[in-house]
């Protein structure tokens, strides 16, 4: 796998230095501060807030559900939970400000969450969810655990709420999680409306500091990392001595892990595209910039095949069962032409988008392939 890899980015490298036809324009007259702009106006900011709204109304149903542990409040709160969950597929791909400093994404989403650690946490009645150990205790995945992993049915995970002799500490664990998440949301969004977003947009210059590279750059790693190899790459044994059933996204639900994903790359190829949130309105965007440099690969523009790749990707993606954990088990050749798919548009976005752009990748992919 490795040799393969190291020669598909080769040959890539190649195509994109040798047989790039794209007229060579001066970026210096693109707009980045429109870009900018519509970043932060029209598709981070409205994410996050988003989220937030879907955060409240998880905590909420929690706080309803630990006051009367029953199977219809718990079914309020799995269907809260879902949709946040959904939401955060949308902020993701943002890791900078205060979202970069307090981990937003590994508190958020580490999985898979630590069953024993989370247990541990519960018998003890005592922890720091701010600590680097407890990132697989906590977020989305822990939540999934507490949820719909404590038992083989409703009335049996109810009952760890309100007949267990820890119910107390089970409630209090969850209400302390969920906690967790809403003060990030509400501290990452409160930035963001209070001069962050001024700051975002004023540092439109073309370095590696500059917000549009710290950005694209966090697109590229979110679609590589998260996407390819967290959802897909890792289940599917790429990186590891055979498959990894467990490790999918919500493994005790079991059946949203395929919608989860293709949330995500919706998310992205929206972000590609410059799509507003919640609209079909469009802005400046990575799109955009490419046309603006004329940026085409064997006389096709570049953009065109980032977006046509990203309908191979689904169409690959919609022959996947709903649950990930079965597909691995069942039918692994799937799971492997998804990833194969989803690496050919890594390769146009991390290499040729990257070459066009003129910028840099501030990160080191250690992933193994």
């Amino acid at each position: 796998m490795k040799k393969i890899f190291a020669f598909l980015c080769f040959t890539a490298v190649v195509i994109a230095c040798s047989s790039n036809d794209e007229e060579k324009v001066d970026d210096n007259n693109f707009d980045k501060t429109a870009l900018l702009t519509n970043w932060a106006d029209n598709i981070i900011i409205p994410s996050y807030e988003n989220y937030q709204q879907k955060i409240n109304i998880l905590s909420a149903t929690a706080a309803t559900f630990t006051a009367v542990p029953n199977t219809e409040n718990l079914s309020a709160l799995r269907n809260s939970w879902l949709e946040a969950y959904k939401a955060y597929q949308y902020v993701a791909i943002y890791n900078i400000g205060k979202a970069q400093d307090i981990s937003f994404k590994e508190i958020s989403n580490t999985f898979p969450t630590s069953k024993t650690g989370i247990d541990e946490n519960i018998a003890s009645g005592t922890y720091n969810l701010n600590l680097f150990p407890q990132y697989t205790r906590q977020g989305f995945p822990g939540l999934d655990y507490l949820i719909n992993g404590l038992g083989t049915n409703d009335a049996t995970i109810v009952g760890f709420y309100s007949s267990n002799a820890n119910a107390t500490n089970y409630k209090n664990y969850l209400t302390a999680v969920i906690a967790k998440m809403k003060a990030n949301a509400d501290a990452i969004v409160t930035d963001w409306n209070g001069g962050f977003r001024d700051s975002f947009i004023s540092n439109n210059g073309s370095t590696n500091s500059g917000s549009f590279s710290k950005i694209t750059n966090n697109f590229i790693k979110s679609f590589e990392r998260d996407i390819r190899s967290g959802k897909v790459g890792i289940p599917a044994g790429l990186f590891s001595e055979g498959t990894r059933p467990e490790d999918v996204e919500a493994f005790y639900k079991n059946d949203v892990s395929k919608e989860l994903l293709n949330i995500s790359l919706q998310a992205a190829q929206e972000f590609f595209n410059g799509k507003h949130f919640g609209s079909d309105a469009t802005g400046e965007s990575l799109k955009s910039y490419l046309d603006y440099m004329n940026a085409v690969r064997n006389g096709q523009k570049l953009s065109d095949i980032i977006n046509n790749q990203f309908t191979t990707i689904f169409s690959a993606t919609s022959a996947l069962g709903n649950s990930l954990s079965q597909q691995v088990t069942t039918d692994n050749s799937k799971m492997l032409t998804a990833h194969d798919a989803l690496q050919q548009n890594l390769i146009y976005l991390k290499l040729d988008m990257v070459l066009a752009l003129k910028i840099s990748i501030d990160y080191v992919d250690g992933d193994g392939d």
